[in-house]
């Protein structure tokens, strides 16, 4: 097993999915990547899970954001699982589902947490950026069902604090005001890169509107 750590470029792999065998990165692109696992097929909370997953793909595909699934049953029984989400949570699995049986894709990204299982993976999530980057990493038990609004979030935040080198404040949401970094105090440089103005709450506490709004 190997620990990844943020800013890690995330290994590559070539594995069986639902939609046939794929090469990672190749089949990444250059987009976003959500990668989240599953304990195993025909589970209730995973079934719950990728069901929404298919309810947001048009949210992903807004963001750049491709999802891909994974657990250690095999691509079979994947196709046979989709079958059921689709009818049982209304909605179309339009994302792959990598099958892992022999447990490699877990290995490579640590998600067999022995004292939770030795066979199945916890509920993780790992978001990598166009340049294989780790950026941001959930990891919930096998039996509490993940948070999709905040995956979403957090995508906002990570793709809104690349393009202009901002931060974000607790529970922050697109359109709220965000943080001017504390490495920013040249005032000109401010000016230009925050024209709408900001307030400072206290002299290392500065919020701006969000600047894309």
């Amino acid at each position: 097993m190997s620990t990844l750590y943020l800013g890690d470029t995330v290994p590559d792999f070539e594995q069986d999915t639902s939609i046939g065998r794929i090469r990672f990165f190749d089949w990444a692109g250059d987009s976003w990547v959500v990668l989240f696992s599953h304990p195993a097929d025909f589970t209730p909370v995973c079934t719950t899970e990728l069901g929404l997953t298919g309810k947001l793909q048009p949210e992903f595909e807004k963001r750049n954001v491709k999802a891909i699934a994974i657990s250690v049953d095999d691509a079979a029984s994947h196709r046979s699982w989709i079958a059921d989400i689709e009818d049982t949570q209304k909605t179309v699995v339009g994302f792959p589902i990598i099958a892992d049986k022999d447990k490699t894709v877990a290995g490579l990204f640590d998600m067999i947490h022995p004292k939770q299982s030795g066979t199945a993976t916890v509920r993780a999530v790992f978001i990598i950026d166009p340049q294989r980057k780790l950026r941001l990493t959930l990891t919930y038990p096998m039996s509490i069902g993940r948070n999709f609004d905040e995956i979403l979030r957090v995508i906002d935040a990570l793709q809104l604090s690349d393009a202009h080198g901002v931060a974000t404040p607790g529970n922050w949401r697109a359109g709220d005001d965000v943080i001017i970094p504390l490495s920013v105090q040249d005032e000109e440089e401010i000016r230009r890169r925050f024209p709408k103005g900001y307030r400072a709450e206290r002299p290392y506490l500065r919020f701006t509107p969000q600047p894309d709004k």
